[in-house]
C-alpha cells in the first residue's frame, strides 16, 4: 500500500480525531509509557522555568504526559491535524500549555521560534514525509545540550517483534478500526512502522542530524522490541549547526 503524507496524513487523522481517544483506551498502558518517555527528558526542578516543544500532539496524550512529568514548565504543542487538536484543546489544561495548529516542518511559518529546553515528539517522526527535515528543524530549535526523546514504534529488527506488531494490527486494530471507517489509516500506522527505521538505524539517524548522547531504551510490556524512547542531546560542536 501507498503510505499517507502531508495533507492526506492529516485528513485521515481528522476524520479519525472523534474516535482516537477511544481506540487510545483499547490500548494498555498506552499512558503510562508516554509518561515514562518524558520522564527519560530527566528535566529538573518538575521543568521550571523551562520550554518544551511537544511535536505531534495528537489529542494531547502526550501533552498531559509532559504537564504531568514537567508541570512547571512552558509546553508549546503542536499538530498538523485540525481535527486532533480541536479534541485536544477540549481537555483541561493549565496556563502553561499553548496549543498551535501547523506541521512540525513549519514551525517558523507558525511563529514557534527556539530556543526550547527539550522536545518530545511521540509517534511523529517515522509519519513525516522528510524524517530528516523534521530532525533538522528540531535540531535548530533546541538549546544547545537541549534535550529530545522520540517516543516511537521502531522495531529492534528482530522477526518475533515484527510478528508481534503484525499480529497485534491485525488481529485487533485494524478490524476495530475498518468497522469504524478509519481502515486507511490504521493500515497507514501499520505500514508506516514495518517500512520505517529499525531502533539502531534511527538512533544513528538522530547522530547524524547533530545529536550526541543517543540512547535507545525499550518499553515493557508487548511493546518490548516494538517501541522504544530514543533519547538524545544537541550537540554544541557540531556541522549541523551551521546549516
Amino acid at each position: 500500500m501507498t503510505l499517507l503524507r502531508d495533507e492526506d496524513l492529516a485528513s485521515a487523522f481528522n476524520h479519525a480525531s472523534r474516535r482516537y481517544d477511544m481506540l487510545v483506551a483499547f490500548n494498555p498502558g498506552y499512558h503510562r509509557d508516554l509518561r515514562r518517555s518524558a520522564r527519560r527528558l530527566a528535566l529538573a526542578d518538575r521543568g521550571r522555568g523551562l520550554r518544551v516543544l511537544d511535536l505531534g500532539c495528537g489529542t494531547g496524550a502526550s501533552t498531559a504526559a509532559l504537564a504531568t512529568v514537567f508541570p512547571a514548565a512552558q509546553i508549546t504543542a503542536v499538530d498538523a491535524s485540525a481535527g486532533m487538536l480541536k479534541r485536544a484543546v477540549t481537555k483541561p489544561w493549565t496556563s502553561g500549555v499553548t496549543f498551535v495548529h501547523t506541521p512540525a516542518e513549519r514551525l517558523a511559518e507558525a511563529g514557534i521560534e527556539g530556543p526550547f529546553d527539550a522536545v518530545f515528539a511521540a509517534y511523529l517522526i517515522r509519519n513525516a514525509a522528510d524524517p530528516d527535515g523534521v530532525l533538522a528543524t528540531v535540531h535548530d530549535v533546541l538549546a544547545p545540550h537541549g534535550r529530545l526523546a522520540v517516543h516511537e514504534y521502531t522495531l529492534s529488527g528482530r522477526a518475533p517483534h515484527l510478528w508481534a506488531w503484525t499480529l497485534v494490527c491485525g488481529g485487533i486494530v485494524l478490524p476495530v478500526a475498518t468497522a469504524l471507517g478509519d481502515g486507511q489509516l490504521y493500515r497507514h500506522l501499520w505500514r508506516s512502522v514495518v517500512d520505517f527505521d529499525t531502533s539502531g538505524q534511527f538512533a544513528a539517524r538522530v547522530n547524524s542530524a547533530g545529536f550526541d548522547h543517543v540512547r535507545v531504551l525499550p518499553l515493557p510490556g508487548w511493546r518490548t522490541g516494538i517501541t522504544h524512547t530514543i533519547v538524545a542531546r544537541r550537540a554544541v560542536d557540531d556541522t549541523a549547526g551551521d546549516r
